[in-house]
């Protein structure tokens, strides 16, 4: 089991502890395709998704694995909470510790915001998404759904193409896939790429095309339009000529490559509909595989002694 309180990053994880969570998640898979996708493993625990931003996968991935785990569920979110009567993150953390919450996943604006949370209540936390920072479970569902496909996870080359800057899917899954013995390559506008993307050990180039050459992975990252300022590209048109994913781009990675986006999807603009809709795009799997990871995750995280009441 993870011997540790919470999950707050995909930097903290040794490859160990990622390769369980995987291994899990696939025994999980197993119990969604049952007739009846249901278990007692969490019978009695209560599991509180509390999130700051908007979220239809992460939210109802969460929701479903701890139903399917029988574990109880009570969302939380922010606009209809004591949030918008001005309650601060410790107090909310107060409230939850009373009401007796037995894992706590949290979405918030704010890096950092999952690992305060929980220095402050004997819940387990699990980072759904914080700021610009992480988004550990997205990271896992990724590589679970490249090692599905691929049968391996190193020496497998991924080209993430698009906003780096402002993905905490993008952070993730780069630590994540290096830590797995993938080759990563970058690719973006100049202006959507963060300093020290060299101390990550990634490749990066300038133009697209280079990127995708050969790729077992095409991974296209949503344009984050909510998170910056404007000027940082000329264009949303100009950003689709020059960095969306379409067919003849496509056609320059390894012909058994498959095309995955974190989603939502902005069609036209990171990705084509002719890609996304193409037998190589792989984003239901991404969608189903993270309900599985969800649950190992939840599983692994409850399962741990119940007499250890040590923090991560």
């Amino acid at each position: 089991m993870l011997q540790r309180k919470d999950l707050l990053g995909i930097k903290d994880l040794t490859t160990d502890e990622m390769s369980l969570i995987l291994d899990t998640a696939a025994a999980m898979r197993e119990v969604m395709r049952r007739e009846i996708k249901k278990v007692p493993t969490l019978r009695g625990r209560v599991v509180l998704p509390l999130f700051y931003e908007p979220s239809t996968r992460t939210r109802v991935s969460f929701e479903l694995a701890a139903k399917h785990l029988s574990a109880d569920t009570v969302g939380v979110s922010a606009g209809a909470s004591s949030v918008v009567k001005g309650e601060g993150l410790l107090d909310t953390a107060r409230t939850i510790a009373a009401l007796g919450a037995d894992v706590v996943v949290l979405r918030h604006p704010a890096a950092g915001a999952a690992e305060f949370l929980s220095r402050y209540t004997r819940a387990s936390v699990i980072n759904a998404g914080d700021g610009m920072h992480e988004h550990p479970t997205q990271a896992l569902l990724d590589i679970y759904t490249i090692r599905d496909y691929k049968g391996t996870v190193e020496g497998v080359t991924v080209a993430v193409i698009g906003d780096i800057m402002h993905s905490r899917v993008a952070r993730s899954n780069i630590w994540g896939l290096r830590k797995m013995g993938a080759r990563v390559r970058v690719c973006g506008p100049a202006t959507l790429l963060p300093a020290g993307l060299d101390s990550m050990e990634v490749e990066v180039f300038r133009h697209v095309e280079e990127a995708v050459a050969g790729a077992d992975v095409v991974y296209a990252l949503r344009l984050q339009r909510e998170r910056f300022r404007q000027g940082l590209i000329p264009s949303i048109n100009e950003y689709a000529r020059l960095y969306g994913i379409n067919q003849e781009r496509l056609q320059l990675a390894h012909p058994e490559a498959i095309v995955m986006h974190p989603g939502p999807l902005n069609r036209g603009v990171e990705i084509s509909a002719a890609v996304a809709d193409s037998p190589q795009a792989v984003i239901a799997d991404q969608v189903a595989n993270g309900v599985a990871v969800r649950m190992a995750c939840l599983y692994l995280l409850m399962r741990r002694d119940d007499d250890d009441q040590t923090y991560h």
